[in-house]
């Protein structure tokens, strides 16, 4: 699976939680991922947290809206394209500054079989 790890900073509307939620099932739709559960925390007095459980794995993330910042980490196997969230996180929340990593996992470790 491919594993995208993004951090926004110099961003906006990190504190609504209505946008948080348009964002995700964009992201969702977008990248071809199939949404099992979703939740949404609001802290006190700013920030949000949540994540999205998926078929395909999970989408996640924390904000720090008083900074500007925020973090997002997308796991996902199969055919569903994670990169498809770029454009979408930078629609939303316009950063100044994003910067990623894409992790191949499962790559390393051969498959287990059976004798």
């Amino acid at each position: 699976g491919r594993h995208l790890i993004i951090d926004l900073f110099g961003a906006v509307n990190l504190d609504c939680p209505q946008t948080l939620a348009r964002a995700m099932d964009e992201i969702i739709s977008a990248t071809g991922a199939t949404l099992l559960h979703q939740y949404l925390h609001r802290f006190e007095p700013h920030g949000l947290t949540g994540m999205a459980c998926l078929a395909e794995s999970h989408i996640s993330f924390h904000t720090w809206p008083e900074r500007g910042a925020a973090a997002f980490d997308i796991y996902m196997c199969g055919p569903a394209q994670p990169v498809r969230a770029l454009p979408i996180l930078e629609h939303y929340f316009r950063p100044t500054r994003m910067e990623h990593a894409c992790l191949m996992r499962g790559q390393l470790a051969p498959a287990p079989h059976s004798d």
